[in-house]
């Protein structure tokens, strides 16, 4: 069975998604933005485009109508009204949201849905959270699951060793949130940017600390499972430093516009980026004490004829797998559904969770 889909958000994410969604013969789709000069750039990829403003509850409602589902490439902040607005077409919901009060308000509408309302589906959370359950499952009894997940440009050249990749709102959330952990065995909340440590893969060293939502719902569901959770970003050594200079010392973090105007005055963008995936767990196996790791590493690619970034691919490809599991029946199909319940294995499987397959250095390791 076909599905006809709409992708809220004519961005750098939507675009891939679209492109990823117009190649494959199970969907139909439709890109809707209130911004005509981004709909122009989707048209010329032959895709098909409406123009819809998302602070129009009623006209979103209306264009959203007569769509299998509805995909949210949109800022974090219209998350709310487009998964209200989905609820009221009658179409099942995804979006690649890591902000933590969004979620809370799509599982609200997800309470009483004949749809299915599957927010946080991208890279981290999303991917991410797929995989680390999937780790975590190997395990008698789990001591600790820590996942680690980088969008890093492959050349760095400034101090900050950092490029602008996705979104700049979505980043600046990453480092001033307060993060979900599982501490000493309890629910907890981290301070950003602690919580640090040095990791090395492939002669690359990297340093990691606490960032916001990159783990979804996952502490909640190992809540009394496991000893310690966690969930850091990756980046060039000396970022952090420079990231507590600008927030903390010159106060920043209490004016995350100046920081954002800061971060796309000073960052140029780049698509020659590397999306690293490191996830580490620890506990009982047979009774024997047992660690295992799952690393991933996507690189920018060509598609349909353009070059697309990893941070894109790896961000459509998270929620277009789960997408097509859904279509096929191997998700529920009505409620609040969480990256967890995905098996790995099945999402590797679909159409769009095999472009992850590139990247996947576990098990090239175990091969050789």
């Amino acid at each position: 069975m076909s599905w006809n889909i709409c992708v809220v958000g004519a961005g750098k994410i939507g675009q891939m998604i679209a492109t990823l969604l117009k190649g494959s013969p199970n969907y139909s789709v439709t890109v809707a933005d209130h911004d005509l000069k981004a709909l122009g750039e989707i048209a010329k990829l032959g895709i098909a485009t409406k123009q819809i403003d998302a602070k129009d509850e009623a006209g979103l409602a209306h264009g959203l109508d007569g769509f299998d589902a509805v995909i949210s490439a949109a800022p974090f902040f219209l998350t709310p009204a487009i998964a209200k607005a989905a609820k009221e077409a009658g179409a099942h919901y995804f979006d690649l949201t890591e902000d933590v009060a969004a979620t809370e308000a799509v599982r609200e509408l997800a309470q009483d849905s004949n749809t299915a309302f599957m927010p946080q589906c991208g890279l981290a959370p999303g991917f991410v959270g797929i995989a680390g359950a999937a780790l975590a499952s190997e395990f008698d009894e789990l001591d600790s699951l820590h996942m680690r997940v980088g969008a890093l440009p492959l050349y760095p050249t400034n101090a900050l060793k950092y490029n602008l990749t996705w979104s700049t709102d979505g980043l600046i959330n990453e480092y001033c949130n307060p993060c979900d952990a599982i501490v000493n065995g309890e629910l907890v909340k981290t301070a950003p940017l602690e919580d640090y440590e040095r990791l090395g893969h492939d002669g690359v060293e990297y340093e990691c600390f606490n960032t916001s939502g990159g783990l979804g719902t996952l502490p909640e569901t190992l809540a009394g499972k496991a000893r310690a959770v966690s969930y850091r970003s990756i980046r060039y050594p000396g970022h952090c430093d420079i990231l507590k200079l600008l927030l903390h010392d010159l106060g920043l973090e209490r004016r995350r516009d100046l920081l954002k105007e800061i971060f796309e005055t000073a960052l140029p963008r780049t698509d020659q980026d590397v999306v690293l995936v490191y996830c580490t767990a620890k506990g009982l196996i047979n009774g024997q004490l047992r660690e295992k790791s799952l690393i991933n590493k996507s690189f920018a690619r060509q598609i349909d004829g353009a070059t697309w970034s990893a941070i894109q691919v790896t961000t459509a490809a998270g929620v277009l797998g789960v997408v097509d599991l859904m279509r096929t029946g191997k998700l529920p199909a009505n409620g609040f559904i969480k990256q967890e319940q995905v098996k790995l294995d099945d999402f590797l499987n679909t159409e769009f969770g095999q472009l992850y397959r590139a990247g996947d250095e576990t098990q090239k390791h175990m091969a050789a």
